[in-house]
């Protein structure tokens, strides 16, 4: 039988890239709601990203969008980041803002507009040089809206031909990770619109091309720690954007929606090698703070995941494989359901206090004053959004 204290070494290797632009303003068609204390440049994200890591010690990197948090001099940004004690992770390209992109990016039908984005991702990839980053990220806006709108087919050759081009330019261990989204806001096809589209060109591209699998992305009723396992069984699964949704893709606490679908999948990454030593499986969070303060909100998505990977990693695996080798449907079940109703919840205090944490990150954020601290010190100037 699992216990506790034999799965503490394991989780003692979690960590968990979070989003510059989770701390920035965002929200829904309709309206984006502006909040006290939201940063105004990308030195202040990194600050707020830096507190959650100081007080989960869960989030040591954070992961760049361009153009959003274009700066002069990315080298002294990463000093920066260091200072306070996190790196900076991925980076996110941007071809779905520029007005040039209304038809597409990297599958426009226009030689000069695929061009302009496959340049910005080159673009990109000089950040990674400045930054150390290992990541790009590509996730693409593009497809159509209408039947007979656009050549689907030759918008997947453009497409492979604007990855290799960006592909080639990668160096040392640099990786190029593509994102896909079933729908939006392309709603008749989308060019990447599944994990077969992306491992498709990621095969074609070679060895450091890996796919993105966003939790939000997917149809009602996808089994995704299903997708989850074949990714991993073929080595391409390069990196998560954990998030939840309702209906769609609502960027939404990871967890919030189903905390039992987290659990299902993170059972998945750690029977699959995508955890821990040698994996290379970059575990990141993908959301949308609209009502919610954007640091507590953070907090509460990292220490989500970690005690969902508790409830993943005390699973009596040994139990388990021989209800299944028996034909025991039922016990099977019983037991796989047992971990994850685990409440390992004050057993994960006195873990954070073990390693010089505070027990309950939430409340000692609530006590310790940086959010009416950064509400009275940022007054002024432009709040940090999508554009």
């Amino acid at each position: 039988m699992t216990t506790f204290d034999t799965i503490t070494d394991r989780l003692d290797q979690l960590a968990i890239e979070v989003p510059s632009w989770a701390y920035g303003n965002s929200g829904t068609r309709f309206k984006v709601f502006g909040t006290p204390g939201t940063p105004r440049s990308i030195e202040e994200k990194i600050a707020d990203a830096a507190a959650v890591h100081r007080f989960t010690g869960l989030a040591p990197t954070v992961a760049l969008h361009i153009p959003w948090d274009v700066v002069d001099d990315f080298g002294a940004l990463r000093r920066y980041a260091e200072d306070l004690g996190v790196g900076l992770g991925t980076i996110n390209s941007n071809t779905f803002q520029d007005d040039a992109y209304k038809l597409g990016s990297l599958t426009h039908a226009d030689p000069k507009v695929r061009a302009m984005a496959v340049q910005h991702n080159l673009d990109c990839i000089d950040v990674m040089d400045a930054t150390g980053s290992r990541d790009l990220k590509i996730w693409l806006a593009d497809g159509s809206n209408y039947p007979g709108q656009a050549d689907m087919r030759a918008r997947q050759e453009w497409l492979a031909e604007g990855l290799a081009q960006i592909y080639a330019q990668l160096s040392g261990d640099q990786r190029l990770v593509l994102e896909y989204k079933f729908f939006e806001p392309a709603f008749y096809h989308t060019d990447v619109p599944d994990w077969g589209t992306s491992l498709v060109h990621c095969l074609e591209l070679g060895e450091r091309a890996t796919v993105c699998l966003d939790t939000g992305h997917h149809a009602p009723g996808t089994n995704i720690e299903f997708i989850v396992a074949q990714l991993l069984r073929l080595g391409k699964l390069g990196s998560f954007d954990f998030n939840s949704r309702f209906y769609a893709d609502d960027d939404l606490i990871v967890g919030a929606a189903d905390p039992f679908q987290l659990y299902r999948i993170l059972v998945e990454v750690v029977r699959g090698g995508g955890y821990g030593d040698g994996s290379e499986v970059a575990l990141m969070l993908d959301q949308c703070h609209n009502i919610e303060k954007k640091i507590p909100g953070q907090i509460r998505s990292v220490l989500n995941v970690q005690e969902m990977l508790a409830r993943a990693l005390l699973l009596d695996t040994a139990a388990l494989d021989a209800a299944r080798t028996e034909g025991d449907v039922l016990g099977a079940n019983q037991i796989f359901m047992d971990a994850f109703y685990t409440d390992v919840r004050r057993d994960l205090a006195g873990y954070r206090e073990d390693r010089g944490l505070p027990a309950d990150p939430m409340a000692a954020f609530a006590a310790s004053g940086y959010q009416e601290q950064i509400e009275a010190d940022r007054v002024g100037g432009a709040q940090a959004g999508w554009n």
